[in-house]
This record gives structure tokens, C-alpha cells and sequence, in this order.
């Protein structure tokens, strides 16, 4: 049984070291890619194909809402993609969630990427309606579910603590490698994650901590890649 290599990765709009964002994914080698703060705004739709390209990957979802991207690896395909915008918190970023069924090698699983919202009432009211969004999913497909974002809050929070009651908490599940996900200048905070549903085994979860990816993490953007293997 094949083992899925999923990655979670907030790109900062790819605003930084372009050359090394896409070093840093190749190196990850994923089948699955959920990035949180995709380009939204001008040349959008180019940059994100530009850095499919690069690394060797098809988007899944391009639409600008929401900041939010699906990647398919080499050995994944996927099908049904879509994204939803999650309930307006007023004078603040429009949230959602883009999700898709992908394939690899005969492993189906649906994937999402979510960015959570800065305040902690609106992140809380929308991980409850993530969380109803993938089960509808779930039960449309038969297929297992993993989320996957930048939370905008660690272990502990309102809203970190419901997903990790729904789903797995990968990263705590199996840790390996670093813990800390933001920033790369100073990492001290565990704000990014992977939640996978208990028929999902956790294989490892982590930030990898190979030298050639360390050296990278700091010009490519300011959160660090979290790698998930999962064995469904």
C-alpha cells in the first residue's frame, strides 16, 4: 500500500526567494500540496503555474478566493476540486477552503487546505463549518479526510483543540523532525498542522530538518513546509 506524501505550506504569496520556494517543494517530493496564501492579486493565476512547473506539480483548484491552493504530485491525480468561502467576519479577510478527491496509486483521499482567521471567535465558528463541509464531502465520495493549513493559533486554541477532537493531530500523532512552523526567522510557534480521520494511519509529521531544506526555509517564506506520510 502506497504511502501518501502530503505537504501544508503557507507561501506568503510567494513575495519572497521565488527560486528557493520551488526548491523547497521539489525537495519535499509530495504527492499532495495544501498552500495557504496562494497569490491573489496581480499575474496571480501566472504564479501559481509558474511554481506547478517548477516543482513538477498540477494545480488542482485556481481561483483566487481565499488565498487558497491544491497541488497534484507525480503520482497523484485528483478530481472534484472546489473551494468555499467561509462565513464574512466584517472588516476582516475573506476565509475559506478548497478541498479535492485525489488518486495515488489507487490510495483515494480527500485533501483540503484551510487559513484559519486572526481572531479567535471567527477561527472557531469556521473549523466548525470546515469540518461540516468535509463531512458532506466524505459522505458524497467514501473517502477518507485530511485538513490541512495555517490555524493562526497553536495547540491549545479554541479552535486547534476542535479539529484535533475530529480528526488526528498528525503532528502530534507521529512527530518527527522540528515542531515549529513560524516564523523561519524565529520559529517559536507550532501554528500549522495536518488532521487526518482516525481510518488514516499517521505514519510521521513534521517540519523536515534535512540541511539542504533548512537552508532554504528562511528565503523561501516566513512559515515552514509541515510533511505528513499517511497510510490509508
Amino acid at each position: 500500500m502506497p504511502t501518501v506524501r502530503l505537504v501544508s505550506y503557507n507561501i506568503r504569496s510567494m513575495r519572497d526567494d521565488r527560486a528557493a520556494l520551488a526548491r523547497v517543494v521539489r525537495r519535499l517530493r509530495p504527492d499532495i500540496v495544501c498552500v495557504q496564501e496562494a497569490p491573489r492579486f496581480l499575474f496571480w493565476r501566472r504564479r501559481r503555474i509558474w511554481l506547478a512547473r517548477r516543482a513538477a506539480l498540477v494545480p488542482v483548484v485556481l481561483r483566487r478566493a481565499a488565498g487558497l491552493q491544491l497541488y497534484a504530485g507525480p503520482r497523484a491525480t485528483a478530481t472534484n476540486g472546489r473551494d468555499r468561502l467561509l462565513s464574512p467576519v466584517p472588516g476582516m479577510h475573506r476565509r475559506g477552503l478548497a478541498l479535492g478527491l485525489f488518486d495515488v496509486r489507487g490510495v483515494r483521499l480527500i485533501a483540503a487546505s484551510v487559513h484559519l482567521d486572526l481572531a479567535a471567535g471567527p477561527r472557531r465558528r469556521h473549523a466548525e463549518e470546515i469540518a461540516e463541509e468535509l463531512d458532506r464531502a466524505r459522505a458524497e465520495t467514501g473517502a477518507p479526510v485530511v485538513v490541512a493549513g495555517d490555524i493562526n493559533e497553536q495547540p491549545g486554541g479554541a479552535a486547534w483543540d476542535f479539529l484535533a477532537e475530529r480528526f488526528q493531530d498528525a503532528g502530534a500523532t507521529a512527530p518527527f523532525g522540528l515542531r515549529e512552523t513560524f516564523s523561519t526567522a524565529n520559529p517559536m510557534r507550532r501554528i500549522d498542522g495536518v488532521f487526518a480521520d482516525e481510518g488514516i494511519e499517521v505514519l510521521r509529521c513534521g517540519v523536515p530538518d534535512d540541511p539542504d531544506l533548512l537552508a532554504d526555509y528562511p528565503a523561501a517564506t516566513d512559515h515552514r513546509p509541515v510533511l505528513a506520510e499517511l497510510r490509508v
